[in-house]
């Protein structure tokens, strides 16, 4: 897998390119700002974009926008955000196309590399990854329509549908069936209003209904 990286820590960027290397991933190119990574995405068309969300040169959200750019320049580029914190914005803004091929992760987590390369694995199939504990903050500011329609089981099968799982591995974590989660998946689809016609990313729509309720 080809990524392209941009961090301005040059120490954090060190890192991560061995991290990532002992992930089993080719970084083609590391740098530092946005500008420079919008560039390098549309040389190099790599598979997976990963991006600090704060960078230079006001430290906000340049990452993310630069990001967002690069996407549109390189359309079907993997994105991958790395916060220090949890954005609820940045991770709607993230999702905003509906499109898939796109993780949010708190940086504590790609030290893991085990579940680094899984997310990077999904976010190149066009999946969508979202860390745990940004799922878990969202949940909390998130209880007005349309999710007060949900059951609590419901929420919890969005939950995991947040985080990117498959069917399979929503059924494994809650311990039910598969066709369990299938049905639950129905009844969420059916009441936040995603019709037949919106299959081919209507989980990605369901997640990111999720993250616009209540606003």
């Amino acid at each position: 897998m080809r990524i392209v990286l941009a961090e301005d820590s040059l120490l954090l960027r060190e890192g991560l390119v061995r991290l990532l290397g002992e992930a089993g991933a080719e970084v083609v190119e590391a740098v530092g700002d946005g500008i420079e990574l919008v560039r390098s995405v549309v040389d190099h068309q790599p598979d997976v974009a990963i991006v600090d969300v704060r960078m230079p040169p006001s430290f906000t959200d340049e990452g993310l926008r630069a990001a967002i750019e690069a996407r549109t320049r390189v359309p079907g580029t993997g994105v991958l955000v790395l916060s220090q914190y949890v954005e609820e914005s940045y991770a709607s803004d993230l999702l905003a196309d509906g499109a898939g091929g796109v993780g949010y992760l708190l940086k504590d987590r790609v030290s893991n590399l085990e579940e680094l390369s899984d997310a990077l694995e999904r976010i190149a199939a066009g999946g969508t990854v979202l860390d745990p504990e940004v799922v878990a903050q969202l949940f909390a500011q998130r209880r007005r329509d349309p999710l007060e329609k949900l059951t609590p089981r419901e929420r919890d099968v969005l939950g995991l549908m947040a985080e990117g799982r498959t069917n399979s591995a929503i059924a494994r974590s809650l311990v039910v069936t598969e066709g369990a989660v299938e049905k639950h998946i129905s009844s969420i689809l059916t009441k936040l209003g995603l019709h037949p016609s919106d299959d081919g990313h209507r989980r990605v729509l369901a997640v990111l209904a999720w993250l616009k309720s209540g606003q």
